[in-house]
C-alpha cells in the first residue's frame, strides 16, 4: 500500500493485547494497513505468569494463525504431545484417554505466554501501545476521540474493542451485564524445578493434562513446555462477590480441604503450588447470543464479545477467529468494500459462531458441574475428538 493510500485509510485502535487484538493486528500487517493496539499492561512481560495452555483448533484458532502469517512460529512452538488427556473422577481410577494424534493432525497445544510472544514477535515494530488503559470513547464527528488513563488522547475512524470480559468498550455499544457462574476458580502453579522433584506425580499427569470431575467440583492439572505444571481448581460457590473469596494466602489449604475424600494424589498436585501465585476470581459469562444494534465505528471481538466458559476450549480460538474474520473485512474495505456494511456482517456472522460455542460451553459446564461429572466430559470430550478426526 502506497503511504497516499495509506493516508486515506481510516485509522484503526484496537484496544486490549490478548489472543484476538493481536491476531487481527498481525492480519493487517501482513497486509500493509496500518492499525495501532492500545494494552494497558507496561511491558510485555506483565501477564506472562498468567494462563497455561491451550490448543487451537482447526476451524478457528489454527487458520487465524495462518491468515496473520505465523503458521510456521506456531508449529515450531507447538506441543503436539500434550493432546494427551486423562480423566478421572474423585477415585483417582483413570476412565478415559486420549492418546496424542499423528504430527501434523489434532489440536496441537501451546504455552499461552508462547503463543502472545509469537504474536508479539510477528507485529510491526512500533504499533503497539503499551501502558494505555482505555478510559472512554466519545464521537467527535464521524470520528472516536479515545481518552487513556495516562492522559492520552488519539481520534480513529474504527474502534475496535478486544479489552476482555470486562471490557469497557462494550459499553459503547451494548447494555449487556456479565452473569455469574456460580463457579470459583483458583489457577495455581508449580515450577518445573518442583514437578521433577515429584515423578510419580507427573506420570499421572502425563504429557498433556488430567482433569478429574466429581461432587460438583473439578481439578485440572496441564504440563506446560517449560516443564512445570499449571493447576485449576473450579468449585460451586453461590457468592458472586469476587472480594468475598478465601484469602490468596491461605488458597492452598482451602483447596486440600475442599477435594477432601478425593484420592491423595489428586489433593498432592495441589500441594506442589507455589503459594505465592495463586490467583482466585469468581466466573462471568456474557448471555448466550450477546448480540448489539450495530453502531458506525466500534465493534467488539473476544471476550469482549462473547465471553464464555472455558468447558468448549474455545474462548481463545473464537477470539482469533474473530481477529481473523475482521480483518478480512477491513482488507476488503481496503481495497474498495464498504467498511461498515462489513463489519455490520462480521457482528452477525461471528455472533452465530460464538453463540453456537457459548450454548456448548454452558452444557458442558452443567455436566462438568452435576453429580456424575467425569462421565459427562468423557462423553463431551469423545464426541467432540471424534468430529475433529
Amino acid at each position: 500500500m502506497s503511504t497516499t493510500a495509506a493516508s486515506k485509510f481510516p485509522r484503526i485502535a484496537i484496544i486490549g493485547g490478548g489472543p484476538g487484538g493481536l491476531t487481527l493486528l498481525n492480519v493487517l500487517a501482513r497486509h500493509n494497513i496500518p492499525a495501532t493496539l492500545y494494552e494497558r499492561d507496561e511491558t510485555p512481560a506483565s501477564r506472562f505468569h498468567i494462563g497455561g495452555t491451550l490448543d487451537l483448533h482447526d476451524d478457528t484458532g489454527q487458520p487465524a494463525m495462518k491468515a496473520a502469517g505465523l503458521w510456521d512460529a506456531f508449529v515450531e512452538h507447538s506441543r503436539p504431545e500434550a493432546e494427551e488427556l486423562f480423566v478421572t473422577d474423585k477415585s483417582g481410577e483413570v476412565l478415559f484417554r486420549h492418546a496424542p494424534p499423528q504430527q501434523g493432525a489434532g489440536r496441537p497445544e501451546i504455552d499461552r505466554s508462547v503463543l502472545r510472544q509469537v504474536l508479539l514477535d510477528g507485529a510491526p515494530e512500533g504499533c503497539i501501545r503499551w501502558g494505555h488503559a482505555f478510559v472512554s470513547a466519545a464521537p467527535v464527528g464521524k470520528q472516536w476521540e479515545i481518552t487513556f488513563a495516562n492522559g492520552h488522547t488519539t481520534t480513529v475512524d474504527l474502534l475496535v474493542g478486544a479489552d476482555g470480559a470486562r471490557s469497557r468498550v462494550r459499553s459503547l455499544v451494548s447494555d449487556a451485564q456479565l452473569q455469574y457462574t456460580g463457579l470459583t476458580g483458583v489457577e495455581l502453579s508449580c515450577g518445573p524445578d518442583v514437578a521433577a522433584q515429584h515423578p510419580q506425580l507427573m506420570a499421572r499427569v502425563g504429557k498433556g493434562a488430567a482433569l478429574a470431575y466429581d461432587d460438583g467440583k473439578m481439578l485440572a492439572a496441564a504440563r506446560t513446555g517449560d516443564g512445570g505444571l499449571r493447576i485449576g481448581a473450579f468449585l460451586s460457590n453461590s457468592n458472586d462477590q469476587e472480594n468475598a473469596l478465601p484469602d490468596p494466602s491461605n488458597a492452598i489449604p482451602y483447596l486440600v480441604s475442599q477435594f477432601d475424600g478425593w484420592a491423595s494424589w489428586l489433593r498432592d498436585l495441589i500441594g506442589l503450588a507455589d503459594d505465592k501465585k495463586v490467583y482466585m476470581r469468581s466466573m462471568y459469562t456474557l448471555p448466550v447470543g450477546h448480540t448489539w444494534p450495530h453502531r458506525k465505528g466500534v465493534t467488539l471481538l473476544g471476550d469482549a464479545m462473547n465471553l464464555m466458559s472455558p468447558f468448549a476450549g474455545k474462548g481463545a480460538n473464537m477470539a482469533m477467529y474473530a481477529g481473523w474474520q475482521l480483518g478480512l473485512v477491513i482488507l476488503d474495505a481496503h481495497e474498495g468494500g464498504d467498511l461498515d456494511g462489513g463489519i455490520a456482517k462480521y457482528e452477525e456472522e461471528v455472533g452465530k459462531v460464538a453463540a453456537k460455542w457459548a450454548a456448548i460451553s454452558e452444557v458442558n459446564l452443567r455436566r462438568a458441574m452435576g453429580p456424575n461429572g467425569a462421565q459427562g466430559m468423557i462423553e463431551a470430550f469423545q464426541a467432540a475428538f471424534a468430529k475433529s478426526e
